[in-house]
């Protein structure tokens, strides 16, 4: 299992520390680090700039988000950040939300699955450098009866094949993302829980490919918090949790709220996303079960956060990214430098 740092969203003040974070996760032989966008920094740009000042870790999207770009521009991008890497960059892709894909894109939240997979036959088309048609229900390439011609890339990516991951949740997404990609890029991971919420739809989406799940990359996001106060530990990610299951999409579909549902937090779920959705921000964070941030984080000393990685590993898990919690760069450096103690204790280095 190799060692992922996630630096989140850009642009909230700490954009020096993130720069340094990234440099030390090289330095340790982290294998990946990834950048986030929703409706504020962007992915690419933020990327180029830890790429260019690095020189051994990828550099991944976590995620570029399908309805902010046509899938051609993502190969560019694609093709482009790679070539100035030096082959080290890695593709995330992702619908996002409704609230973010029809309020901010002007995209309408539709179909999201047969979205995504032609969005990814065209960007694997276009990234291989062959003529781009295609004749879908979302994009008609070229439009038919005007001027446009098939055109091939003509910027040549470092490598031939530009590892593809997509963010995932729900049954079917996984199951396509099985099928269709080389990775998956999933949130609040357990464990105990991981056949029953993920692996088992991705295991299915490899069989319909002919495939099983070797060679898959399995990338969960996982907060990390060291000390020996495992629930105060817990309470830095409550209004986290809270965020996602409580807030993060409408009563109605909310992604992370069925997730947890999954997992057994049926009534827990529907408690923390009425008091989210209420306003009661501090009530829907207290509403969230230790177990349930236990489960899906690394906390406490070192010998703890390995026993934990160790049962990531067991579960299926074969790039683990982290998400080190601190307010300061030295915690967060030495959050990094937890995580490799952590790795080789578990004697996963």
């Amino acid at each position: 299992m190799r060692l992922g740092i996630n630096l989140g969203y850009w642009g909230a003040g700490m954009d020096a520390d993130n720069l340094a974070v990234a440099r030390e996760a090289d330095r340790l032989g982290y294998a990946v680090c990834w950048a986030a966008e929703a409706y504020g920094s962007d992915a690419a740009t933020v990327l180029s700039w830890v790429a260019a000042q690095t020189e051994r870790i990828d550099v991944g999207s976590a995620i570029f988000q399908i309805p902010a770009r046509t899938p051609t521009m993502t190969a560019m991008t694609a093709a482009t950040l790679d070539s100035l890497s030096g082959g080290r960059f890695r593709l995330g892709l992702g619908v996002s939300g409704p609230q973010v894909s029809e309020g901010w894109y002007g995209v309408k939240f539709d179909k999201p699955l047969a979205r995504t997979r032609e969005y990814v036959e065209i960007v694997r088309k276009a990234m291989a450098r062959e003529r781009v048609t295609h004749d879908g229900e979302h994009w008609t390439l070229p439009l038919p009866d005007g001027p446009g011609k098939p055109i091939k890339l003509t910027v040549h990516p470092v490598r031939e094949h530009i590892p593809l991951y997509i963010a995932a949740i729900g049954p079917k997404n996984l199951e396509q993302t099985g099928e269709i990609a080389d990775g998956a890029l999933v949130i609040f991971f357990a464990p105990e829980h991981a056949e029953e919420t993920t692996l088992g739809s991705l295991r299915a989406g490899r069989a319909k490919a002919g495939k099983d799940l070797e060679g898959f990359d399995v990338v969960p996001t996982v907060p990390m918090a060291v000390g020996d106060d495992i629930d105060a530990l817990a309470d830095i990610f409550r209004p986290y949790t809270a965020l996602y299951v409580g807030g993060m999409g409408s009563a109605k579909q909310n992604f992370y709220n069925k997730l947890a549902r999954r997992m057994g937090y049926e009534k827990e779920a529907a408690e923390i996303q009425e008091k989210y959705l209420s306003g009661d921000k501090a009530g829907a964070a207290a509403a969230v079960p230790r177990r349930l941030i236990d489960s899906t984080a690394l906390l406490g000393g070192v010998e703890r956060i390995a026993d934990r990685m160790q049962a990531y590993a067991d579960a299926g898990v074969t790039t683990l990214s982290l998400a080190p919690a601190g307010f300061t760069l030295d915690e967060r450096i030495a959050g990094l430098r937890t995580g490799v103690e952590a790795l080789e204790r578990a004697g996963l280095a």
